[in-house]
């Protein structure tokens, strides 16, 4: 399988690891097409390789938006064979809060946004990469998730985060299995600590303390390398129904 021969959707492409998936993809000659709620600042690169890019506002938390842009992708790219959920959310709160309980239409939000957005997604290309063109391994598509290490090392503060993650890792098996017949891979990405904006975001003495609490490499990720595994996946048929930890072997503490 030619990295050349790729025409992905990434959701949450426009920053990050989804949009560091897009550069990878198209510096290998392959088309992307970015599937997100707004577009960030950085996306100009949309516009700079010569028709290879394309951009399409999704809210992955309604069907009928993620149905349409699937049609659109196929019609303008043809055949889509790599789909990469990036798209998710994350807010910290406490179940005993200062003020209330934790909000359970946070929890909902979290959720929606991160399970079942990625349910939607997966549903929708498998509908569309079932009718691909298979080659000689019998492979037609593949889908791979973002989770995260707190799907098994929850932080005190993160009980809708890891529950929406931990469907994510849950659910990739059986989806891996019951699409298998159609030459379909399910993979999911359990990224540790990644320099994101959500990151990058946080004040000097809590981006240091993140930093200490790497193993090796002592530092934080970088998207790039989350961009290379994804390329490692396609390359390789072999990696099906697996969550692929990758986090320097760093444990999240309680807090």
């Amino acid at each position: 399988m030619m990295v050349e021969d790729i025409n992905a959707v990434i959701t949450g492409g426009s920053s990050g690891l989804g949009k560091a998936t897009a550069e990878l993809i198209l510096q290998n000659s392959g088309k992307v097409t970015i599937f997100d709620t707004q577009k960030d600042k950085d996306t100009d690169f949309v516009k700079s390789v010569n028709g290879q890019c394309d951009f399409l506002l999704t809210d992955v938390t309604e069907e009928s938006s993620v149905v349409e842009n699937f049609s659109l992708v196929k019609e303008k790219f043809g055949e889509i064979n790599l789909v990469v959920n990036c798209a998710g959310i994350g807010t910290p709160e406490k179940i005993l809060g200062k003020e209330a309980p934790h909000s359970t239409s946070t929890f909902e939000k979290i959720l929606s946004v991160n399970l079942t957005g990625t349910f939607n997604v997966i549903k929708c290309a498998a509908s569309v990469m079932q009718n691909n063109t298979a080659n000689n391994d019998h492979f037609k598509g593949l889908i791979i998730n973002t989770a995260s290490i707190a799907a098994y090392d929850g932080q005190i503060g993160q009980a809708a985060y890891s529950a929406s993650k931990g469907g994510i890792v849950s659910m990739t098996l059986p989806i891996a299995r019951e699409l298998a017949k159609y030459g379909i891979r399910v993979c999911t990405i359990a990224p540790g600590l990644f320099e994101t904006p959500m990151l990058k975001g946080l004040p000097e003495k809590a981006y240091n303390s993140l930093i200490e609490s790497t193993i090796f490499p002592k530092r934080l990720g970088v998207p790039h390398e989350y961009a290379k595994l994804v390329m490692a996946i396609y390359k390789n048929n072999m990696l099906n129904g697996e969550t692929i930890r990758l986090d320097g072997a760093l444990r999240l503490g309680p807090k």
